[in-house]
């Protein structure tokens, strides 16, 4: 079991580590230099751990639950740096989901062509392809500061900004609301994703 945990911390934290760093790429391509100046543009995982998200939280949901989850320290950006558009800021948040996607496809794709049939290296690469799916899908549920809330405010007609404000206001609330009420409808869809990618059934 400690092999396990210790094994998913590692795939947990560099998986945050990169989903952070996209987001502090396409913001710097975007014109917005404030993760460059800050340091955070480094795979370099010190840069970005956060004690609660990437170390209490993943121990505490794999130990009392089955299962890991947490966070990194999100990389900064400043939206009014970025260039004009609307959906720069939509451009910068769906950074971090992708990456986390594409990561699922190549070592899901390892998987599908059989490149080792080795037990401990299809449990290895089985566990990043899940736990990044994972990570994608929870951060574009459109809580905010979840990625999700960015793509939804992008198609926000600007009247709407009130709302916006609501949403940001109780976002915490509203994200633990769903995590104990809603997320035993989301799960299916990431086991689902997981068998398509990987060919294999948890």
């Amino acid at each position: 079991m400690q092999v396990d945990f210790i094994f998913q911390i590692a795939i947990l934290i560099m998986s945050v580590v990169i989903h952070e760093v996209s987001h502090g790429y396409v913001a710097s391509y975007l014109g917005d230099q404030t993760a460059r100046y800050q340091g955070r543009l480094t795979l370099n995982p010190i840069k970005h751990l956060d004690m609660t998200g990437s170390i209490l939280v993943p121990a505490l949901s794999y130990f009392l639950g089955g299962f890991i989850f947490g966070w990194a320290k999100p990389v900064p950006y400043n939206p009014y740096n970025l260039r004009p558009g609307r959906w720069s800021e939509a451009a910068v948040a769906a950074a971090g989901p992708v990456s986390n996607l594409l990561l699922a496809l190549i070592f899901g794709l390892l998987l599908r062509v059989g490149i080792s049939d080795d037990p401990a290296f299809v449990k290895i690469t089985a566990m990043i392809v899940f736990i990044n799916i994972l990570l994608a899908i929870f951060n574009l549920v459109p809580i905010p500061p979840l990625d999700g809330s960015k793509l939804l405010f992008a198609v926000f007609p600007n009247k709407l900004f009130q709302i916006r404000g609501f949403f940001e206001r109780y976002g915490l609330v509203l994200i633990l609301f769903f995590i104990f009420f809603l997320w035993q409808f989301i799960s299916p869809v990431i086991v689902l994703l997981f068998r398509l990618i990987t060919g294999i059934a948890i």
